[in-house]
């Protein structure tokens, strides 16, 4: 199994801002969307701050597998669906609140049930 390297998760760790995007059936990449991302521990994590109907996240589903962009780094990854972990939930918000909480509102949007169920684990590959 492929890990982060610690350059890759401090780099994409530290930015503000990730662009990822999933790739189609023919594996072809979607149009990138900018989303938030956060660290915890040596695991990244990303969601779909409305919930498992956004668009981007629907199309995560499909196959797994993207392209992302931060921190001066580009890697294709796995996209794997989080399973329900209230422990693990915990930790991904307050990750969230301490990286973003100068975004009140989108904190708020972010930490909520709808985002909860749509989070996603981006692995190397």
């Amino acid at each position: 199994m492929t890990t982060w390297t610690s350059k890759e998760l401090n780099g994409i760790g530290k930015a503000d801002e990730l662009r990822i995007a999933s790739r189609r059936a023919d594996g072809t990449l979607r149009k990138p969307v900018t989303i938030w991302v956060v660290r915890v521990a040596d695991d990244l994590y990303v969601r779909a701050v409305n919930g498992r109907t956004s668009l981007w996240f629907r199309h995560a589903q499909e196959r797994h597998e993207g392209l992302i962009q931060a921190g001066g780094i580009a890697k294709d990854v796995t996209l794997v669906e989080v399973e329900a972990d209230a422990a693990l939930e915990e930790q991904i918000d307050a990750v969230y609140r301490s990286k973003y909480g100068y975004f009140a509102s989108g904190v708020t949007d972010i930490t909520s049930a709808a985002a909860r169920a749509a989070t996603i684990k981006l692995l190397p590959r």
